[in-house]
Parts: structure tokens; C-alpha cells; sequence
């Protein structure tokens, strides 16, 4: 299994455009909370708890995050948690909130991490391997981390190997 600098710092070689890692901040969120409303239903409730797809995707995520890492992946399981309390809430909401609430932060996740690409300049990491779709959540935790002051011996590592962050130029037209 790859180690967390090896996800974070391939990831990040996608992602090394400030503007980019800030439409991530947004966008990320947005397409993790969908997927939690999105697979909310069908679900069931017991002793309290609301059991449905989103569940046992959340869990799965959290115990790969866990093997990564502890520390992040003990907030990453808090967040999906958050997630999946408000994709309960909403998958109990009529079918036309719920899907609403959910397609729309789905596209609108996606279009704003295709702005961000635009200034990247560079495709996103997932066309070229899945496993971004799952890393991409952990990297907006992690850059989150290393604003903080956090983490600075990850931060070091994945900044070795991806190089540095920057703001693009836009190349000129010939």
C-alpha cells in the first residue's frame, strides 16, 4: 500500500495552482457532502442511527484513512460523519430536496474544480488514476493542516517530491 506522502504528493502534482487548491477547499466539500445525500436513500433507521448506502461508503473511507494515518484519518472519519448526519437529514426530506440538494452540490463541486483545472492548466488527477476521487478529500484536509502549521514533516515531504505552489501565468496567445 502506498504511504500518505505517496497519495498526497501525487495528488498534489496535479494540484500545485494556488487558485486550484482554493477551488478544491470549495468544491471538494461540496462533492463529498452530495455523495453522502445522493446515497442516503434507500436507508433505514436503527437505534437512532440512519443506515443506508452512504454508510458503509463512509466507513470503508474512514478505515482507509485510518490505515494512511491516524490523526487525519480520525478527522476524516469525523467529517464523513458530519456528512452522513446531514445526507440523513435531507434523505428524509421530500424526493425533489433531496435531489436537488444533491445533484446540485454535485455539479456545482465539479464546475467549480473544473475552474480551478482551468488555471491549473492541467487535467484533474483522477482521469489519469481513480484512486484521486478518494485522495482528493484527505489532500483539502491536509492543505488545510499545513495553512495551519500542522503537519510540516508531511507538508515537506509532499512539497520534495511535487515541487512547490504557485500562481500560473496565462501563456500568451502566438
Amino acid at each position: 500500500m502506498k504511504t500518505l506522502v505517496d497519495h498526497l504528493a501525487q495528488y498534489a502534482a496535479y494540484h500545485r495552482d494556488r487558485r486550484n487548491i482554493a477551488s478544491h477547499f470549495i468544491g471538494i466539500p461540496m462533492i463529498v457532502l452530495a455523495v453522502a445525500v445522493l446515497l442516503s436513500r434507500p436507508g433505514f433507521e436503527i437505534a437512532g442511527l440512519w443506515l443506508a448506502p452512504a454508510t458503509l461508503t463512509a466507513l470503508a473511507a474512514a478505515v482507509f484513512y485510518l490505515r494512511l494515518d491516524t490523526r487525519f484519518g480520525l478527522l476524516m472519519a469525523v467529517l464523513l460523519g458530519l456528512c452522513l448526519w446531514a445526507g440523513a437529514g435531507l434523505a428524509n426530506a421530500s424526493t425533489a430536496i433531496w435531489l436537488m440538494a444533491g445533484i446540485g452540490l454535485f455539479v456545482g463541486g465539479w464546475v467549480i474544480q473544473f475552474v480551478g483545472h482551468y488555471y491549473e492548466g492541467r487535467k484533474p488527477a483522477f482521469v489519469d488514476d481513480v484512486m484521486g476521487l478518494i485522495i482528493g478529500p484527505l489532500f483539502v484536509v491536509a492543505e488545510l493542516a499545513f495553512l495551519l502549521g500542522l503537519r510540516r514533516e508531511i507538508e515537506h515531504a509532499v512539497v520534495e517530491i511535487a515541487g512547490p505552489t504557485c500562481i500560473r501565468e496565462k501563456k500568451a496567445l502566438a
